[in-house]
């Protein structure tokens, strides 16, 4: 080479240890903890509002009501529950019976029985997964296990109310059925406890996603780099 250039020699790469990538499913700042926790209380409470109404839709007997009327005037009201019915009078008087297991009820009170009865248990179980976890490492995947729960849950309590909705609908345009039946307020209650589930499990759900689809580690190279003379 000519005098006076300077030739870069390369010393041998070095591999370095991969560095894990971080966690994004961790909050490493105050206003990332604050949102996390907004989200979950928000969760929580639609879930509460879930299955309180889903325990009144459950319990109460209004799924139905029937109404009787002589002379114009409605003489009587009868609601009708999963577990029992109760006939109001005009006089103010009412009675309340429970239904006779003997009798063979219809397929879809034994349905919505049993469908309102695991809704609420499932709820319950979400929402004890979401509140009583405190592990950090599990509870992205123990947030998507309650989401999915409370999705089921809503949609067990949304399919009995709207099948008993559609046969009563389906019984007003009947003209050989006489009996004026209605909506009770239980079907609204049942749809209105649905949408709270349905959104919170969506919530959770997105919630528990981690925000990059990245896995595995990153290896770094360092190259080690000398100058010397030409000689």
């Amino acid at each position: 080479m000519d005098e006076g250039t300077t030739n870069v020699v390369l010393a041998d790469t070095v591999p370095y240890e991969p560095y894990p990538e971080p966690d994004l499913n961790l909050c490493p700042t105050s206003s990332c903890r604050m949102e996390r926790k907004r989200i979950k209380i928000a969760c929580v409470g639609l879930g509460i509002l879930g299955l309180i109404a889903a325990i009144i839709t459950c319990a109460l007997p209004s799924w139905k009501v029937t109404s009787f009327t002589g002379h114009y005037i409605v003489m009587a009201w009868v609601h009708e529950g999963l577990w029992m019915g109760c006939v109001y009078q005009s006089t103010g008087r009412y009675q309340c019976k429970t239904y006779d297991s003997r009798l063979r009820l219809a397929s879809d009170i034994q349905a919505a029985r049993a469908m309102t009865i695991v809704c609420c248990i499932v709820t319950v179980i979400s929402l004890l997964l979401v509140t009583c976890i405190k592990n950090e490492d599990t509870k992205p995947k123990i947030f998507l296990a309650a989401g999915v729960g409370m999705l089921i849950a809503g949609m067990l309590l949304i399919i009995p109310v709207s099948w008993t909705a559609n046969n009563v609908m389906r019984d007003s345009k009947n003209p050989l059925v006489s009996i004026d039946t209605q909506l009770g307020p239980c079907i609204f209650i049942g749809w209105a406890g649905g949408l709270f589930l349905l959104l919170g499990g969506g919530l959770l759900c997105c919630f528990s996603r981690p925000r990059s689809g990245g896995t595995g580690g990153t290896a770094m190279y360092h190259s080690n780099t000398a100058l010397a003379p030409a000689i």
